[in-house]
């Protein structure tokens, strides 16, 4: 092939310079959006761009040149074929509606060993309290716990209304920075490969199984599923999740069947383990305050039946919450960089 390269530099010069140029401004705007004509002039310049490199290709003299239209070439096709995502926004409503329980979901097993191992702690502070009144004494680590239950109740009962007046943002705030403490130690403990938070996740069963015994034993269960079930039905599953998040720190130091070094296993669960904490804190917040301003009040204030039918309600809207909510998510093809849809299809018919 013949070509008079001067003449041809000469003539091409002005495509590779509006080229370069188009070029440029896409790349200091990187979601520009093209007009379907550019787009369109866009694709012939980068096809004819590509069509003059290749004519000079075998010109050893032309090196330069070569390496110019070689960058031209290489610079288009990225901006036609790199897929670029959304600019980032802090979006906290969308984090929590998806984010949160999607990162649950995908953990769901370290969940599951979480609850079981609580529910073997139930099981066994139940059948304590059942078969050893005096372990009661042992096992309930705060003096209203350790009264007994029918007189706790009678007194409960006979408190005036405005028991909490003027302290009821105080102890809520109490409530829940005491509980976020208590979640983050949880997780944290899953470095002791994970035994730390199965001991406190047993404990913490032990406790509950205890407690509801005795107040099945007096008698007084529907106090007891007042009093405990609105902030219950959501402190409860925050700690499991905060179980859940120490078995996931647990796992990646064990690293089964993973061909990946240790720091690749602690960086692929690090974003997961702050959305599951972050989401324990947020159900805590919640948690704290419901039982501020509604599980410390009783009959005849508040009737139990209103008590156990919220406590009741938010317990399945959490389920279906962390179980359902975003499941399915409407999925689209990526768009390139700059480019609608369409305009890449413009792009590949030229």
């Amino acid at each position: 092939m013949i070509i008079d390269i001067p003449k041809f530099i000469s003539s091409e010069t002005p495509f590779w310079q509006e080229l370069e140029s188009l070029i440029d401004r896409l790349e200091a705007d990187p979601h520009r959006r093209l007009s379907l004509e550019d787009a369109r002039r866009f694709a012939y310049l980068y096809q004819r761009t590509s069509s003059d490199l290749a004519r000079i290709q075998f010109f050893s003299s032309e090196q330069e040149l070569k390496t110019y239209l070689e960058s031209l070439v290489s610079r288009s096709y990225s901006e036609i074929h790199e897929i670029r995502r959304k600019p980032h926004r802090l979006a906290p409503l969308r984090w929590f509606l998806y984010t949160f329980p999607t990162t649950f979901r995908r953990h769901i097993r370290a969940f599951g060993i979480s609850l079981l191992v609580t529910l073997l702690g139930v099981v066994f502070g139940g059948a304590a309290i059942t078969f050893d009144p005096g372990a009661k004494e042992v096992l309930m680590p705060y003096s209203h716990l350790k009264m007994d239950p029918s007189k706790r109740v009678e007194r409960e009962e006979t408190t005036e209304e405005n028991r909490l007046e003027g302290s009821k943002a105080s102890f809520s705030s109490y409530l829940m920075t005491h509980n976020t403490k208590v979640s983050l130690v949880v997780m944290a403990l899953g470095i002791t490969w994970g035994v730390g938070t199965l001991l406190l996740l047993f404990m913490n069963g032990v406790l509950l199984g205890a407690t509801i015994l005795d107040y099945i034993l007096a008698g007084e269960s529907v106090f007891l599923t007042g009093w405990l079930l609105p902030h219950g039905s959501v402190e409860i599953p925050a700690i499991l999740i905060a179980g859940q998040a120490g078995l996931v720190i647990a796992g990646a130091l064990v690293g089964w069947n993973q061909s990946l070094t240790l720091s690749q296993r602690f960086r692929a669960i690090g974003t997961d383990l702050v959305t599951l904490i972050f989401g324990v804190a947020v159900l805590l917040v919640w948690a704290g305050i419901v039982e501020a301003f509604l599980s410390q009040y009783h009959e005849p204030v508040i009737p139990y039946t209103y008590k156990i039918g919220f406590g009741a309600l938010q317990l399945v809207l959490l389920i279906v919450f962390l179980g359902w909510s975003r499941r399915i998510k409407k999925r689209t093809a990526p768009k390139p960089i700059g480019l609608p849809f369409g305009h890449r299809r413009a792009l590949s018919s030229r």
